[in-house]
């Protein structure tokens, strides 16, 4: 592998450019951690269980293991590169840097691809737990949920982590209902023996449930608006990571102890119920709305960040590197953003997206891991074993995923580049 630039040229190559303001850092380390929780606890405990389920049948506790090593290299990975490129952009400019402009484009297409799928994904989360009936009137819901986070990211990133933070609080308060409820109900039943289940089957909902760990991302992605970020990013990536796999590990092991998840589509839900607290449920639903707004909310603020450090090195449109002169946000790339999420919301129902994003998002990650092998020693704070074993993952689980949402991932990543290189040089 390319041994990539030194720090002093990607000094030169990555700074703001002084035409363009850069973005504020009034980001601590609880509110990267808030803002990581927040993306990764919505997305998991609430949407993604059933899939795994159907997918790893009696293997899903090892599938959901599998899925905590992969995020666990790849969030050290993220780590190791985020305290030495502190700016907006995560792995796009990790790529760049480190392995080159190409690979840099394809990690932020990756990212943007996968991320602006699951923003729909949450939105439709949200009104599917909001709105008992399915119809148009779920479709508004989602819609107007868009609309408000991205207002509230446009009035400035500390009003996003602080909203994030009370939404956040939320979430975990239900998990602990249910966790309580589930652990002390009358209904339990013995967690299945690993039987009926195939390799390619745990593989597959590994590659699904690694769609709920991918939150730590946004960390990386703020490095611009975080304090001291070499020392604030890698703990806060760390942090919020090992404080989801703990709540997964948590809520997984006592679901199982009561329901089989693959049967429900609101399989929390339905666990307090046949654990004899139907008083349980609202309450449920009530943290699956919260935990989706948190995740959306999170996302949109990520998405953004991408699009302006793409913009500013011209594999987006220039404009959309424009921040805001009072609230110091990128707004023209949330304001886009919130159009194109709001029209997937009107016009699908993104079955299968979550395969899609984790197709897109594994192979964003697999790009940083990539990268942070090539970092030389004074940089490293973990072996190089962990970036090719996080390097391997990622490809393994991105290619068993189901086959559709991969494919389409694939073909809009492919047209990207292809685009890029059509381009006319400037």
């Amino acid at each position: 592998m390319p041994s990539g630039r030194s720090p002093r040229r990607w000094r030169r190559a990555t700074e703001v450019p002084t035409s363009q303001p850069g973005l504020a850092r009034r980001l601590g380390l609880t509110d990267a951690v808030a803002i990581g929780i927040g993306s990764m606890v919505g997305a998991g405990v609430f949407a993604v269980w059933q899939p795994a389920a159907q997918a790893a049948g009696s293997g899903l506790l090892i599938g959901l293991l599998i899925a905590a090593i992969v995020a666990y290299c790849n969030a050290a990975s993220s780590a190791q590169l985020a305290a030495v490129y502190p700016v907006a952009g995560g792995t796009y400019v990790y790529g760049r840097e480190r392995l080159g402009e190409w690979w840099g484009f394809a990690a932020g297409w990756c990212f943007v691809i996968g991320k602006t799928a699951s923003c729909a994904a949450m939105a439709l989360t949200f009104a599917t737990y909001a709105v008992p009936v399915d119809g148009w009137a779920r479709k508004l819901v989602a819609l107007l949920a868009v609309v408000a986070l991205a207002a509230v990211n446009y009035r400035g990133v500390t009003r996003t982590a602080r909203l994030t933070k009370i939404l956040v609080a939320c979430s975990l308060l239900v998990l602990t209902v249910v966790v309580v409820v589930l652990g002390t109900g009358d209904a339990s039943r013995d967690v299945p023996a690993v039987t009926d289940t195939s390799v390619h089957g745990v593989l597959q909902a590994a590659g699904l449930l690694f769609f709920a760990f991918a939150g730590y991302a946004r960390i990386a992605t703020m490095g611009e608006e975080v304090r001291e970020p070499e020392r604030t990013i890698p703990r806060a990536i760390t942090l919020a990571l090992g404080i989801a796999i703990v709540i997964y590990l948590l809520v997984a092991l006592t679901l199982l102890r009561v329901v089989d998840p693959a049967a429900s589509a609101a399989p929390l839900a339905a666990a307090v119920d046949a654990a004899g607290s139907p008083w349980a449920a609202p309450v449920v639903r009530v943290g699956a709305t919260l935990a989706s707004l948190g995740a959306l909310l999170a996302l949109i603020t990520g998405i953004g960040r991408t699009t302006l450090a793409m913009a500013r090195n011209r594999d987006l449109p220039s404009w959309l590197a424009a921040v805001h002169p009072r609230y110091q946000v990128p707004h023209r790339a949330e304001v886009v953003l919130a159009i194109v999420v709001g029209a997937l919301v009107i016009t699908t129902d993104l079955r299968g997206v979550i395969g899609f994003s984790s197709f897109g998002v594994l192979l964003y990650y697999a790009i940083a891991n990539a990268s942070a092998f090539t970092q030389p020693t004074n940089h490293r704070r973990w072996p190089r074993a962990v970036n090719v074993i996080g390097l391997l993952g990622c490809l393994t689980l991105a290619f068993t995923l189901p086959w559709r949402s991969a494919a389409a991932a694939a073909v809009l990543l492919a047209l990207a580049l292809l685009a890029r290189k059509l381009k006319p040089a400037t």
